[in-house]
């Protein structure tokens, strides 16, 4: 919490000096119109980007696998948006990092090859859920799981709430 905090300190600051020494160099409106310039190709960029981790999301949903790179990439993309509208050159450095496929894709499989999200499911704490014992699901290729299958043995279906133990 503290490192969260400092960094609301420190990189304002951060930006400040650093727009304070642009603009001293190439003058106030240069300075202005790159802010401006680099929100514009960070909207661009960030709607091109979102379609097509949108597309592979549902490609691999569709084939029945977990979208676990997709997700992490959806939630930098939305980071890298959101610092590429803050005002300020750092931020839009690191806002691009987290939208440029090349620097984005090794740093989505560094985050989740490093297991720093324990759950998928992370924002929820209620979750539902539905089991069958000896349900046999069917999965045509390219059309996702087969809702007709008929199930064998008992169905329990119910809701549980997630509890988080502090070890």
């Amino acid at each position: 919490m503290r490192i969260l905090f400092a960094l609301f300190i420190i990189i304002p600051i951060l930006e400040m000096l650093i727009l304070i020494k642009v603009g001293s160099l190439i003058g106030v409106l240069p300075t202005v119109g790159l802010v401006l310039l680099t929100a514009v190709i960070g909207i661009t960029l960030l709607k091109q980007q979102g379609f097509e981790t949108l597309n592979r999301l549902q490609s691999r949903l569709n084939s029945g696998e977990i979208p676990g790179t997709e997700l992490v990439e959806g939630a930098m993309l939305l980071i890298g948006g959101a610092l590429l509208l803050t005002p300020g050159f750092f931020t839009d450095a690191i806002g691009f990092v987290c939208l440029i496929p090349l620097f984005r894709k090794p740093l989505a499989a560094a985050v989740i090859r490093q297991g720093l999200l324990t759950s998928i499911n992370t924002f929820s704490h209620r979750s539902s859920f539905h089991y069958s014992a000896g349900y046999e699901q069917r999965m045509d290729k390219g059309s996702g799981p087969d809702l007709h299958a008929r199930p064998h043995g008992n169905i329990i279906d119910g809701e549980f709430n997630e509890e988080n133990e502090k070890t």
